[in-house]
């Protein structure tokens, strides 16, 4: 197995549609299974032995800030600050002069997927794509993004938030990517990775490889899906067959 590469988790965003029952603190920070939310997203990279995450922060990143520190759960903490909204992809590119390894893993900051984390990097890795991404079978919600994928694992085709219970998978949100492809993004500008950047990359020829998960993806985003990642959550802590990570 390689060296593991730096991760970056968004979790810029305020959760606007979560205040009701979370209040004004960043939605990463939302409580869920009895944690940060955020903090079940490093406890899974610490896991599969992750040892540097930069947090894309922004709304009330102090408070991210002041509970994680520069060290957590075996990891070494780093922060990249937006001071006003870039989208996902302004985010990474604004990240990505803080990453240190030559690819990155992305992680979305109010989504958990129980993928293996190694294995992904690994399969990465062997297909020397541009890219890869967790992808899963179509659970019927309506807001994710299908994918289309060729008969050898690559990506074909993507629709944004157009869900199709025809489209074969839907975009899981953890990525593999090369620190170089963001280094190309022009800085400080907002743009999204998922509606502008994939898919220029894929019209530029780029290698975008599927990495198919068959396990449910948990998102925190309305107050349904709040609600049932309590349990779902707490579920997935007791049953890892991984080490765990004390902090």
């Amino acid at each position: 197995m390689p060296d593991l590469p730096d991760a970056v988790i968004l979790c810029g965003g305020a959760g606007t549609r979560l205040r009701s029952v979370t209040g004004d603190g960043p939605k990463s920070m939302a409580t869920v299974a009895g944690r940060p939310f955020l903090e079940l997203l490093l406890r899974q990279l610490c896991r599969y032995g992750f040892r540097r995450v930069i947090l894309a922060v922004g709304y009330r990143q102090e408070v991210i800030r002041e509970h994680f520190g520069n060290s957590a759960l075996g990891l070494n903490v780093a922060y990249s600050s937006e001071a006003s909204p870039l989208g996902t992809g302004g985010a990474l590119r604004n990240a990505a002069d803080l990453v240190r390894s030559e690819t990155v893993l992305i992680m979305n900051g109010d989504s958990y997927i129980d993928a293996n984390l190694a294995e992904l990097v690994a399969d990465h890795m062997k297909a020397q794509a541009d890219l890869s991404l967790v992808v899963n079978p179509p659970d019927g919600r309506g807001d994710c993004g299908s994918v289309y994928v060729n008969p050898q694992g690559f990506v074909e085709r993507f629709a944004e938030k157009q869900y199709s219970s025809r489209a074969p998978f839907v975009n899981a949100g953890i990525y593999m990517v090369a620190r170089r492809l963001l280094l190309e993004v022009p800085a400080g500008v907002p743009i999204s990775l998922e509606q502008d950047l994939f898919p220029r990359w894929l019209q530029e020829g780029r290698s975008l490889k599927a990495s198919v998960a068959f396990c449910r993806c948990i998102d925190i985003g309305t107050p349904d899906r709040f609600q049932s990642a309590q349990d779902l959550l707490a579920a997935v802590e007791r049953e890892s067959s991984l080490p765990d990570c004390e902090g």
